[in-house]
């Protein structure tokens, strides 16, 4: 990549390069403009299907009593409105019942009110209209408790046979068409999320099947151990096919509250240490920036400090990434450039302090057209050189 040099008071920085029209084009570079907005993000959680308890009822004894028989044998059975599920032998009730049919056909004044107290005593023992109308034809036996609505026993608590005291809860019955999604929000991403904030939810058992719904509340209890909040989610069932304890996956859209600048991903780098874009300054000057980044989603990221709305971020070819360059040396073959190294020599020293040899023909004592310059060897100490005769020895 050539680079055009850059001179001391220049109008760019020290850090700015020009890249040619011809670069720009072969490495297929691109630009984008910065625009400030709010981001939308979208937030995925994990959550838990619960009953709805808002559906709950319980069924309980409404006197002291024996069990004499009990029609529903295990949890989760399905019952529906008006069904039999326990018959409840009470004494009480036995007595008033009786009392009751002993007054049916006085005809005194004084009868009357006593029949008329009876029924209401039959009434406050909690016997509805049907039952105390059977009583009246003299049906025997004890009283049958009967479900007040259609669903499931999700929780059964008596046995056949055992006594029981005065509102003493005999079982629990659970709407099933709707239930309760439980999805946990990390705390940062409460401020985002309230009552009326669209989710939607993927159920593990059935993958690719995507169920639209929205935030119902938002509880006001923190997991101390996983720092999570609470969004409760009601997802209605009409086929029977979710149950309590499946988990799923919560996609909840996020709108932002803040408007900042955003940059798209594919201008960031990341450098380990901090992260930056390069600027088009325009006329093929480049820049390199450094920024403070926040939240991304969508392709972009917020950029808390760095960047304003308007400027103009590389967003492809910004680099030249040979087999040897990495992404640190790319940038500072970009920005600053390495002076050459120059390494002063010196010459040798003797023990002595003195340049080891002398020169003959140096250039100070050597005039033009002479020969090159011949290095005579100094003397060993301790050893007398004779003096050389330019002859042969004898």
């Amino acid at each position: 990549m050539q680079l055009v040099p850059k001179y001391a008071g220049s109008a760019s920085s020290g850090e700015t390069v020009r890249i040619s029209p011809r670069i720009e084009q072969n490495l297929g570079m691109r630009t984008s403009v910065i625009r400030v907005g709010v981001l939308h993000r979208e937030l995925r959680v994990p959550g838990v299907l619960a009953w709805d308890r808002r559906r709950s009822v319980i069924v309980s004894a409404r006197t002291d009593g024996v069990l004499s028989r009990l029609f529903v044998r295990a949890p989760f059975d399905h019952v529906r409105a008006g069904q039999p599920l326990a018959e409840l032998l009470a004494p009480a009730w036995m007595s008033a019942v009786a009392e009751y049919r002993a007054l049916e056909h006085a005809q005194s004044a004084a009868a009357r009110a006593l029949r008329s107290a009876a029924r209401q005593r039959l009434r406050v023992l909690g016997m509805s209209q049907e039952e105390i109308r059977s009583a009246r034809a003299g049906a025997g036996g004890g009283i049958v408790l009967r479900a007040p609505v259609s669903g499931v026993v999700s929780a059964l608590d008596v046995r056949q046979g055992q006594q029981v005291a005065a509102g003493t809860t005999l079982l629990r019955i659970d709407d099933f068409a709707r239930l309760w999604l439980d999805a946990a929000i990390p705390q940062a991403e409460v401020a985002g999320i309230g009552p009326g904030t669209p989710v939607a939810i993927e159920v593990d058992a059935f993958p690719g099947r995507i169920v639209a719904g929205h935030v119902e509340a938002l509880l006001p209890e923190v997991d101390a151990r996983t720092r999570t909040e609470t969004a409760r989610i009601a997802l209605d069932n009409p086929h029977g096919t979710l149950a309590p304890g499946m988990y799923a996956t919560v996609r909840l859209a996020i709108a932002g509250t803040t408007q900042h600048p955003l940059v798209p991903d594919e201008a960031l780098i990341s450098t380990g240490v901090q992260n930056r874009v390069i600027l088009d300054l325009g006329d093929g000057r480049m820049a390199p920036r450094a920024v403070r980044i926040g939240r991304s989603a969508g392709g972009y990221t917020e950029v808390l400090a760095g960047l304003k709305g308007g400027e103009r971020v590389v967003t492809s070819g910004q680099f030249l990434i040979d087999s040897e360059a990495n992404l640190n040396g790319a940038l500072q073959r970009l920005t600053t450039p390495p002076a050459p190294r120059i390494t002063p020599l010196s010459p040798r020293k003797t023990t002595e302090g003195s340049p080891q040899g002398t020169t003959e023909g140096s250039p100070q004592g050597r005039g033009r057209g002479e020969g090159p310059a011949q290095t005579k060897p100094a003397p060993m100490p301790g050893m007398a050189m004779p003096a050389s005769t330019g002859g042969h020895a004898p």
